[in-house]
């Protein structure tokens, strides 16, 4: 028997429990399921080092403590890639940390810089000289690294990434923004206007980003370095919480103008600029053509293809 008439070994297909984990609603719940798991260990060892419990001022956190913070969801979103979807994190690749994290802080940064320069321009940002004891490390690892790592993996990673594989990017898109929005909406002085600015403004930009370049290190880092800029840096409430900037700064206007005590992040200026950029990057993705249509969209795949 020649080569082209040996018969191929038909691939069993996988068990229906194999199936429904792998699914898009089985994959987030596995995530949620592993992280809420890993977090019960994490839980137990921080207790027996003997860390501190409650509410930690911000600046007082160590890179100890905030390890402990992320870890289950490093960890929850590794396993979920490498075991249930048996692939490479591709979209945390190390080979790409360097350049796309780099590129992503001082994009985020530039970003948020537009925004303060703006509000500047209209009046409505004051700077009255500067501080030099501002706790850089704490801030940095709760407003930087643990804002941008944790959320960007659960909001871009997770929800983003799985929904648009099964409904599409522009569901995907609605679903993650308004998630995104959702989780802002409990933090201090947040209200409805302040919750929408944050799913549009950041929810719609942060996806469109990921799913043009396909890079958590990028999301992060513009994620991390928005929210450094806008608290330590340039003294502005970081979504509700008050902060004190190396640059003693007063806003002043009102509100639509300047955020209010939520911040810049619900001020019409940061939508405003933040939704250019976001029109820019849809716009890069409909012209590579890569938005992604919902499952009963697509083509139908053609017997034995």
């Amino acid at each position: 028997m020649s080569a082209i008439d040996t018969p191929k070994p038909t691939a069993t297909p996988p068990s229906l429990p194999l199936r429904l984990l792998r699914s898009p609603v089985g994959r987030i719940a596995a995530f949620a399921i592993t992280a809420w798991l890993i977090g019960i260990v994490c839980h137990r060892i921080y207790d027996g080092l003997g860390l501190p419990h409650g509410e930690i001022p911000f600046g007082e956190v160590t890179p100890l403590i905030e390890l402990f913070r992320l870890l289950p969801i490093v960890l929850a979103y590794w396993l979920l890639v490498r075991t249930i979807e048996n692939r490479r994190v591709e979209e945390l690749a190390l080979r790409r940390l360097v350049p796309y994290a780099l590129a992503g802080l001082i994009g985020g940064f530039i970003l948020f810089s537009l925004v303060v320069g703006a509000l500047w321009a209209l009046g409505a940002y004051v700077v009255h000289g500067t501080n030099p004891d501002i706790p850089w490390l704490g801030l940095i690892l709760v407003l930087g690294v643990g804002a941008g790592v944790g959320e960007e993996i659960i909001s871009r990673g997770v929800l983003f990434r799985i929904v648009e594989e099964g409904l599409g990017t522009w569901i995907s898109l609605l679903l993650s923004a308004g998630f995104f929005g959702f989780m802002h909406i409990w933090n201090p002085n947040a209200t409805t206007w302040s919750a929408l600015a944050i799913a549009l403004e950041a929810g719609l930009l942060f996806g469109l980003l990921y799913h043009v370049t396909r890079s958590l290190w990028l999301c992060m880092g513009v994620h991390a370095a928005w929210n450094v800029a806008q608290g330590p840096f340039y003294g502005i409430p970081v979504s509700g919480f008050e902060q004190k900037g190396w640059l003693a700064s007063t806003m002043q206007g009102p509100n639509w103008l300047t955020g209010g005590e939520f911040g810049a992040e619900a001020s019409v200026v940061a939508l405003g600029i933040c939704s250019t950029l976001t029109a820019v990057l849809l716009a890069i993705a409909i012209r590579r053509g890569s938005l992604v249509a919902p499952f009963w969209a697509r083509p139908k795949a053609k017997p034995g293809a």
